[in-house]
């Protein structure tokens, strides 16, 4: 009898055993679903001679977990809780150190998992996520560093992978072991910022000139000095100017100045003029291939024109070069220079009257650095009689100056994490 009864309870719990894993199984993969509440579209690259850096785009925060692999070289990320477009795997641009994207899973956890090989020897310097600001949402940032084949192989697996804040005990061992490359990114993390101020026009190309005769050059010389003495006071930033004294420079020249410094910031100053005498206000620009609007084209159009006075004429090259400048633009750069035409505007706006629709766009030359933010400031009109008067006044262009150096302090404090390349 009591063999009978352990046979027949034996039966029940295996009857019961498969409905119950069923419904199990369906409450995971709900569970699962549910949970997978950040979806990632596509990736982009930006690379400098020393490292790389790959930014994902995503609508929500999520975990991680970033490791190297070797035979062959390879960077592996497993997601939390995230799904993968396929569209991920068609978006990475040309670069020297990695090729090849495939979306998969994690055999274990079930994780999306992205894999690269990796075209030469590198070495994850950190991974992390940044919360939504003006123009982005939510972002994963991923840094590699170019290094020697005996380094890689010293940070292959789980020991050194990095992880998010509330993830595996390899984040653990990570953060127990202090690396030169940490101690190189906190040295360049407390570096000073550079910025390079760039007074429009100068020597033979005099600008616009204002009612009195003032000239335009000499106006954008003055209020850059007196830009430079504010920042280099507040002992943050290194400060360069494209020019010191009245000499003229090509346009071109220019970029190629800020990129020699290897700038965070690009600020080029000028001073307008119109037909209409009463026109008045300052005026922001950032870059775009299309204007805002005609009066936005015809300046850029006459700025530009600036390379034919020193007979250094790039008609037949400048098609050619803007187009590579363009292509190479990341959108990363412009939508930071739109980000720190914002701050300027803001701040600009307790100092002086502003230009209606103050932050414009248009294809200016001096703005198409494709790895510096850069802005454009139109101080206001040399043909207004009365902001004319202003702009020849010391004391108004401190005014200036102080509002340009408050936007500047904002536009780094708001970008306190690493710049993106």
């Amino acid at each position: 009898m009591l063999q009978k009864l352990k046979k027949n309870i034996s039966v029940f719990f295996k009857k019961l055993a498969v409905p119950a894993m069923l419904a199990l199984s369906y409450l995971l993969i709900c569970g699962r679903a549910e949970a997978a509440t950040a979806t990632i579209q596509s990736l982009r690259i930006g690379q400098n001679s020393g490292g790389i850096r790959i930014v994902f785009d995503t609508n929500a925060k999520f975990g991680y977990n970033v490791f190297l692999l070797s035979g062959p070289r390879r960077l592996v990320v497993d997601f939390d809780n995230v799904t993968l477009s396929s569209k991920v795997e068609k978006s990475l641009t040309a670069n020297n150190v990695l090729e090849n994207p495939r979306i998969g899973r994690n055999v274990d956890t079930g994780a999306a998992r992205l894999a690269f090989d990796l075209k030469q020897p590198a070495i994850i310097k950190k991974a992390f996520m940044l919360p939504p600001q003006i123009n982005f949402g939510w972002r994963f940032v991923i840094d590699l560093e170019i290094t020697s084949e005996n380094d890689f192989s010293k940070h292959v697996g789980a020991a050194y992978a990095v992880s998010d804040d509330g993830g595996s005990s390899t984040q653990s061992a990570k953060n127990a072991k202090s690396t030169k490359s940490d101690v190189t990114e906190n040295k360049r993390s407390n570096a000073k910022k550079i910025i390079v101020l760039d007074p429009g026009h100068g020597g033979q190309d005099p600008g616009a000139i204002g009612v009195s005769g003032v000239y335009e050059k000499n106006i954008t010389l003055a209020a850059a000095r007196e830009l430079k003495k504010i920042l280099d006071a507040k002992g943050e930033y290194k400060v360069y100017l494209t020019r010191n004294r009245d000499v003229f420079i090509p346009l071109r020249e220019r970029v190629r100045i800020a990129r020699k410094y290897k700038a965070d910031l690009f600020l080029s100053i000028h001073a307008d003029s119109a037909l209409n005498r009463n026109a008045k206000g300052l005026s922001v620009y950032t870059l775009s291939e299309k204007a805002s609007d005609k009066e936005a084209a015809a300046l850029a159009e006459r700025e530009n024109k600036a390379d034919v006075i020193a007979g250094l004429n790039f008609a037949e090259h400048s098609k050619e070069v803007s187009d590579i400048l363009i292509n190479l633009a990341q959108r990363e750069t412009l939508n930071r220079s739109s980000e720190f035409a914002t701050f300027m505007v803001s701040e600009m706006r307790k100092s002086c009257k502003l230009l209606d629709n103050t932050h414009r766009f248009a294809g200016f030359a001096v703005l198409k650095a494709p790895d510096i933010p850069s802005v454009l400031l139109e101080m206001g009109y040399l043909s207004n009689r009365s902001e004319e008067k202003l702009l020849r006044q010391p004391s108004y262009r401190k005014k200036l100056a102080k509002s340009a150096a408050s936007a500047i302090d904002k536009y780094f404090e708001n970008m306190h994490h690493a710049s993106l390349f």
